[in-house]
């Protein structure tokens, strides 16, 4: 009986893992699954169209089996999927809108065109990355017809004269909306604003060094481009970083708020108490200590003994 009640238990155990891996499924499955590239599904989990949740295991994400069924049961799939994933550069942006490059990028410039991604080339230039499905929204609009054909408005154009390029810093904004996105508690999401600071400007409204260690524990690293260190690394970087003085102050005003929000969801932690022998110090201690000393220098007054 010992016997069969073992070979009973085995298809049981192997089931129930089996079970376990169908229902969890990492990034990497989960994308072969849906037939889009790694960089393509990470693309789609941080625009919201892929639901995936923290794996418990260190900042990695895992996709339910359910959300693999609700995704393949979805209309035109998976060309739509794929192509609400799609990124184009300028030339191919350009060719896409009907217009020429150098007007595909004073639009870009001019805030009108945002980018969802960048990379840098071989010369360490960048090259910045839309979604094609809201280039064709563009085009497509009525309204914007004169953007796309016309002279470009005075106003408009003066802004170009000006070295005006939003660019970067749409691209951040954008960017700070994937991180809020996938910010798992407040500590997270005042870590994601942090992103976008330099330490300076983190410091002049975080002013408890605790609660900035701890912050600092949950800063996002720019979208990896070379090793540490290198220029493209510190290309990334300064990207990253918001640069105009209305943004940084909009950011600073935010991160007050969101530290206000994860200190009383959990306050950052301190050094422990000292111990004296083997007692431990409250922070009643001192006060006790204060309040015998004052009597005892009291009764010293009286003349008492």
């Amino acid at each position: 009986m010992s016997q069969n009640t073992v070979t009973h238990d085995r298809p049981a155990t192997a089931e129930r893992r089996t079970a376990t891996h169908d229902t969890w499924l990492t990034p990497g499955r989960a994308a072969r699954e849906l037939g889009l590239k790694r960089s393509e599904f990470d693309l789609a989990v941080h625009l919201g169209r892929i639901r995936a949740v923290p794996d418990g295991g260190g900042g990695g994400r895992r996709v339910d089996r359910a959300e693999i069924e609700r995704l393949r049961a979805r209309p035109g799939f998976p060309e739509r999927l794929r192509e609400s994933v799609e990124t184009v550069g300028t030339t191919q942006g350009a060719a896409l809108m009907g217009v020429t490059k150098d007007r595909f990028t004073r639009l870009a410039r001019l805030g009108l065109l945002v980018p969802v991604r960048f990379h840098l080339n071989r010369y360490r230039a960048v090259v910045w990355l839309y979604l094609a499905e809201e280039l064709r929204q563009f085009a497509a609009d009525e309204k914007n017809a004169p953007l796309l054909t016309g002279r470009v408005p005075e106003t408009l154009r003066s802004q170009l004269d000006a070295g005006t390029d939003l660019r970067p810093r749409n691209w951040r904004h954008r960017h700070l909306g994937f991180m809020l996105r996938l910010a798992d508690d407040p500590w997270s999401r005042a870590g994601a604003v942090a992103s976008l600071l330099d330490p300076l400007h983190v410091a002049e409204v975080v002013k408890d060094p605790y609660d900035r260690s701890h912050l600092n524990g949950f800063r996002q690293a720019p979208p990896s481009h070379g090793t540490p260190g290198s220029p493209a690394a510190h290309l990334a970087q300064e990207l990253m970083t918001a640069q105009d003085p209305d943004e940084i102050a909009w950011l600073q005003s935010d991160l007050v708020r969101l530290m206000d929000e994860a200190q009383l969801y959990r306050a950052a932690p301190r050094p422990a108490s000292r111990r004296h022998g083997t007692t431990r110090e409250t922070g009643q201690e001192p006060e006790r200590r204060r309040t015998g000393a004052r009597r005892l220098l009291g009764k010293w007054l009286r003349g008492e003994r």
